[in-house]
């Protein structure tokens, strides 16, 4: 007897262009783009990839992601509606939804008057990506303020997470460690996230005002402003801050000052540039695929490797195959 192909959900896009929904503006095909605004569809489209035995992929603003021209053979899965909420809890508790703008979050908490959460404003990604490989700027993290994370297991289950759970460090959390891309196949150990809880500080309690706050945001996104170059697609910083720097500059430690000091900047392969504003970012400067765009970023590793003896470690993700 002949099985039936599963249904395809009405919320479900067949061939989604990927360069609509990352901040590169590169990226061939999804198979299928499950927008999904509910518990009830969300648990739909994992049985859908289920189904079709398919990998599934959480997308969030697509701000820290590189998909392949060739595009992603799975379903990829982007959240809105129920979870965009903010909700305040009171004394400075709040839980946010993994689909809520990281920026949204960090504006609304200093008008509040509560801090530790404000100077990630800038950070173009949702919360649900910044929770995933803990997002942080100008000193703050995501893993100092958050108390728990909400998240569908394997198995469809609902379950909270401890902050202690999450294992947060330095760009990493228990939901990317050792695991660069999510959701393949037949993985048990996955782990949805769909909301967080902050316990964040008042203003007050460290000596400062809900102007003093509004003052370090601005600031922040002024710095942000003068540094980046948010006028052109890119996917914010390529490359990991080092655990230390070559042997001639033990302390520095940022991987831009290496691109740098290896005359990289403005460097080409077809499309693809290095920031001539800052180092450790790639830019689309026009027609860009997201070949010339990993083969950029693996020149400039190969070079810096070659004239400092450090390896940079990639913070973007990478989705589909590559050459």
């Amino acid at each position: 007897m002949q099985i039936a192909e599963p249904t395809i959900p009405p919320f479900v896009k067949e061939n989604e262009p990927m360069s609509k929904h990352t901040s590169f503006k590169v990226g061939g095909p999804a198979r299928y783009f499950a927008k999904v605004s509910s518990m009830e569809s969300l648990k739909s489209a994992l049985s859908f990839a289920r189904e079709k035995n398919l990998p599934h992929f959480i997308l969030g603003n697509g701000t820290n992601l590189l998909v392949s021209d060739k595009g992603y053979e799975g379903v990829v899965i982007s959240f809105d509606g129920e979870f965009s909420e903010i909700v305040d809890l009171g004394n400075g508790r709040f839980k946010v939804g993994a689909a809520t703008p990281l920026g949204r979050f960090a504006r609304h908490t200093p008008k509040q008057g509560y801090a530790g959460i404000h100077k990630l404003a800038g950070i173009p990604g949702t919360l649900g990506g910044a929770v995933y490989m803990n997002a942080g700027a100008y000193g703050q993290e995501i893993g100092q303020a958050c108390i728990g994370v909400t998240v569908l297991d394997a198995a469809g289950n609902i379950c909270e997470l401890s902050a202690a759970e999450c294992g947060f460090g330095y760009r990493r959390s228990v939901f990317n460690y050792c695991k660069e891309i999510p959701g393949q196949a037949g993985d048990d150990n996955v782990k949805i996230i769909l909301a967080a809880t902050f316990q964040l500080q008042s203003a007050s309690s460290q000596g400062l005002t809900t102007a003093d706050l509004e003052a370090e945001l601005a600031e922040c996104m002024a710095k942000r402003k003068a540094t980046q170059p948010l006028n052109m697609p890119n996917a914010g910083s390529i490359f990991k801050r080092l655990e230390v720097g070559a042997a001639e500059t033990p302390t520095q430690v940022a991987p831009g000052y290496y691109i740098e000091q290896a005359g990289l900047k403005g460097y080409r392969i077809g499309g693809a540039e290095v920031s001539t504003l800052h180092a450790n970012f790639i830019v689309n400067a026009g027609g860009a695929t997201a070949q010339d765009i990993k083969s950029l970023s693996e020149y400039v590793q190969n070079k810096v490797t070659e004239k400092f003896g450090i390896t940079l470690q990639r913070e973007i993700i990478l989705l589909g195959e590559f050459e």
